[in-house]
């Protein structure tokens, strides 16, 4: 297991400023053990949690030109048909995923193909479960045009915790099905948006794992 990029700076500032907090009650506090002790226990957890958020484990990708793989981990939140306003302007099977801050925070490429589109939008911080939490929050949204004439629709989400959405994607950018797409700071959500005759292969409330469990299929 590694440490993801986006995470050394945020790692490196947490160090420095719970190493001056745990110095600082080991000077001042050397006679009242049980809160030196306690500050220094919330300091190593809290910097156990950062480094830990920033995991970022090695897996066997899934491939195949038919999977649609799963772009984050987490947990499965909806599944519905619905109209999607942004790209398609057409109805799409939507398949959200929910990112604990407990969880893997890095997205993944579902299929293979080209970058066609790539938009950031600003925007509130509803809970990222909320239903208008896909239209109204900060965004982004990617669309991955495959094989076979398949496209999809990704969309990051912030939500109330997270504030930093980090997309990779540039548009006629090549997309390989597993890579890196971007991440998203400290929980949120991620929405695919199919076509409509795509096979569905998980459920809701189910546990999903990054470019390893499939989505749906053509």
């Amino acid at each position: 297991m590694k440490i993801h990029k986006e995470g050394y700076q945020i790692i490196l500032w947490t160090f420095i400023v719970l190493a001056i907090i745990a110095t600082a009650s080991t000077l001042l506090l050397s006679e009242l053990l049980i809160l030196k002790y306690g500050i220094l226990l919330v300091c190593a957890g809290l910097f156990i949690f950062i480094v830990r958020f920033f995991r970022y484990p090695q897996r066997k990708i899934s491939l195949g030109s038919e999977n649609i793989l799963c772009p984050a981990d987490g947990k499965v939140v909806a599944i519905e048909e619905v109209e999607e306003k942004e790209f398609f302007k057409e109805k799409r099977r939507q398949v959200s995923v929910f990112m604990s801050p407990n969880n893997v925070h890095v997205n993944f490429f579902p299929i293979a193909g080209k970058v066609v589109y790539s938009k950031y939008h600003p925007g509130k911080y509803l809970v990222a479960w909320h239903p208008k939490s896909s239209e109204e929050n900060e965004r982004t949204t990617v669309v991955i045009q495959g094989e076979n004439n398949h496209a999809i629709l990704m969309r990051q989400i912030a939500g109330a915790v997270a504030r930093r959405i980090v997309c990779y994607a540039k548009e006629n950018q090549t997309a390989a099905q597993g890579g890196e797409m971007g991440f998203i700071k400290f929980g949120s959500r991620v929405d695919l948006f199919l076509p409509l005759d795509a096979k569905v292969e998980v459920k809701i409330g189910q546990k999903v794992i990054g470019r390893t469990t499939i989505i749906a299929r053509f």
